[in-house]
């Protein structure tokens, strides 16, 4: 994806914002920037004015432009069923997911495991919550319905994305350098994120999710959740009450996605 970097540097505010920004705060601005721009070439249906009770940082809560000078407007968002299942949620909280659905679809064309294309599938679903520490955060609200190994390379794909290993194919991202005109040193908690997964059993799934991570941003792609669909049974454990109302502890995450204009 071509990013113009005034226009990235406009949805700041200034110059100085970026500069008092740390590392992870100006990889996760550009990233969601990003993945605004993608999910900006799918048509939307019309959208009524915001709602003045939807409270929250992920991309359901925060107002959006559909084109240029556009009025910022929330999502609209239709009922989901009584028992909402991950495909439910992808088609009516995640979607169009442009980004992780081309993850996904490299990972898929590449040949890579069920469990990789199942953590590119989710890695950054999360982000319609909350936008910190998505790694973490996306790790667990998947934990209870996915093997240790995919949210363990869910938690740890977002400190590898600071760190390049040729071996694998991943090389550090020019667009940092040419968005922001300087390496990043990461904060020292991603640094030892990185430690410790580098060491990891694992680190391979994790390094393998960043890389269909940097390169799903084509614009012109074409990509459908369908390929994902048998995949999902196989490795997703879906809870019979339905997500959100199954008693596990993350039960309220998705309750979250399910209600977002609820007030209390």
């Amino acid at each position: 994806m071509e990013v113009d970097r005034r226009a990235f540097l406009a949805t700041l505010g200034s110059v100085a914002a970026l500069e008092s920004m740390d590392s992870e705060a100006k990889a996760e601005a550009l990233e969601h920037y990003m993945m605004q721009q993608l999910d900006s070439t799918v048509p939307a249906a019309p959208t009524p004015a915001p709602d003045p009770w939807r409270r929250g940082t992920g991309g359901l809560f925060i107002p959006r432009r559909a084109e240029a000078n556009a009025e910022r407007r929330l999502p609209e968002l239709a009922p989901m069923p009584e028992k909402p299942t991950l495909v439910d949620f992808y088609n009516l909280r995640f979607a169009p997911a442009n980004h992780v659905l081309q993850s996904a679809t490299r990972a898929l064309k590449t040949g890579m495991s069920e469990e990789i294309i199942l953590g590119c599938l989710l890695h950054d679903v999360v982000l319609n919550l909350i936008k910190v520490d998505h790694g973490w955060w996306g790790a667990q609200m998947v934990e209870p319905y996915v093997s240790e190994k995919v949210s363990w390379a869910i938690r740890y794909h977002q400190a590898l994305r600071f760190y390049p290993d040729p071996a694998a194919g991943y090389e550090y991202p020019e667009l940092y350098n040419r968005i922001f005109g300087k390496d990043y040193v990461p904060q020292p908690h991603i640094k030892q994120a990185y430690d410790y997964a580098r060491n990891h059993k694992w680190y391979m799934e994790a390094r393998l999710i960043t890389v269909n991570d940097l390169y799903a941003f084509d614009p012109k792609a074409v990509v459908s959740l369908e390929p994902f669909i048998d995949i999902i049974g196989r490795n997703f454990k879906q809870p019979k009450e339905g997500l959100g109302f199954d008693g596990s502890p993350v039960a309220h995450m998705w309750r979250t996605m399910i209600y977002p204009n609820n007030p209390l």
